[in-house]
């Protein structure tokens, strides 16, 4: 979705940032009021986009964007502990899997959009990757294809994803019914080691950044703490107001997404959104049930890493319904991995099938007739 623009007067800019937080505020406190798993983000999202869709200017600048990346994987890495990290020789089957999964996912997604609502091929596949939204849609500008279908088709499945994949789990008994507390209490004695944990795993994120890992300010700060809380090096771990905030505002993050979409335009895409999403999860709940069949892994934790969701909610909901993070975070970061690496190969190939002149018709061959 067209990123809004941030070329406001600087007040105007900070009326817009203090809006976005308090709508999603408001949203967190009602979700999490009401014991709704992981409420602090869904409540968050669904106000903001709500709000932005009624016309309303949301706006999380991107520098605080990457601050909430770090806070949050700096708080997933605390949850990590030597047992965690037992039964990893059952992950490269699932990865294995998870891969095959994604591969079924975007073919039969992209079919649903090209043969029901009459997408173009390569629209069609980029709308349907599931995950890795900035990559799409950097390829999406430079094809020059619709931007706007492709982000309403990607923007929705995240946002129905998050809300309904949580609500499902509890619904089913496979997550907790009251929304966990994540983080801990404030330690005074503890600050040192916080300061060291926050500053090594930012300074992680960033160096995983520089050398364009995906999700590197996440996946960086996340690795970081997990080696340092998985060594015992560092106890300390992030209050949980600060990651409850953080919460709140990577929901912000997600909702704003919709800033400058107007509800027509929203509406005219929706079927094919709500469509190619179905598609989705009907392939992606039939792997899952292969996977969990033949495996001893909990539903919660491969429901979780096999969801064709952002990544970052995706990671945020393991820490919210104290899934493993370990787990699902290797699988998503596959996933990243696999679908950066094949997007530009696929698009370009497929471009280059589209814009193929229709092949001339064979020659006529003259008959001779007899006189």
């Amino acid at each position: 979705m067209p990123k809004p623009a941030l070329r406001l007067p600087p007040l105007r800019l900070l009326a817009n940032i203090a809006l976005t937080f308090l709508v999603g505020g408001i949203g967190g406190v009602v979700f999490s009021w009401l014991h709704i798993p992981a409420g602090w983000l869904i409540g968050s999202m669904t106000m903001v986009a709500a709000a932005a869709l009624a016309g309303r200017t949301m706006v999380i600048p991107r520098r605080l964007t990457q601050v909430i990346f770090i806070f949050i994987g700096v708080s997933l890495g605390a949850v990590v502990t030597p047992e965690t990290l037992q039964g990893m020789g059952t992950w490269p089957l699932s990865v294995a899997v998870m891969v095959v999964a994604i591969a079924f996912i975007s073919i039969l997604s992209s079919g649903y959009l090209r043969y029901v609502h009459g997408w173009g091929t390569t629209a069609s596949l980029l709308a349907s990757a599931p995950g890795a939204l900035s990559q799409v849609m950097v390829m999406a500008a430079e094809l020059k294809l619709d931007m706007r279908a492709i982000a309403v088709v990607q923007t929705v499945r995240v946002m129905v994803i998050s809300v309904a994949l949580p609500l499902g789990l509890t619904m089913l008994g496979l997550v907790s019914l009251d929304a966990p507390t994540v983080g801990g209490p404030f330690n005074p004695d503890l600050i040192g080691e916080l300061a060291i944990l926050i500053g090594v795993s930012a300074a992680a994120g960033v160096i995983f950044q520089r050398f364009h890992f995906p999700g590197g300010l996440l996946f960086g700060a996340m690795l970081c703490s997990g080696a340092l809380h998985g060594s015992g090096l560092i106890h300390a771990v992030m209050p949980w107001w600060a990651v409850n905030a953080a919460m709140l505002a990577l929901g912000c993050v997600t909702g704003a997404r919709f800033t400058n979409t107007s509800m027509r335009m929203f509406l005219n895409f929706l079927g094919a959104a709500l469509g190619s999403l179905a598609v989705s999860v009907v392939v992606a709940a039939l792997f899952i049930a292969i996977l969990v069949v033949g495996t001893e892994l909990r539903v919660a934790d491969v429901s979780i890493a096999f969801a064709p969701g952002a990544v970052d909610v995706m990671m945020v909901l393991a820490l919210a319904l104290s899934l493993d993070p370990v787990y699902i975070g290797a699988h998503h970061l596959a996933r990243i991995v696999v679908i950066s690496l094949a997007i530009p190969i696929v698009s370009h190939w497929s471009m280059r099938h589209e814009r193929l002149p229709p092949a001339p018709p064979p020659p006529v061959r003259k008959v001779p007739f007899d006189d």
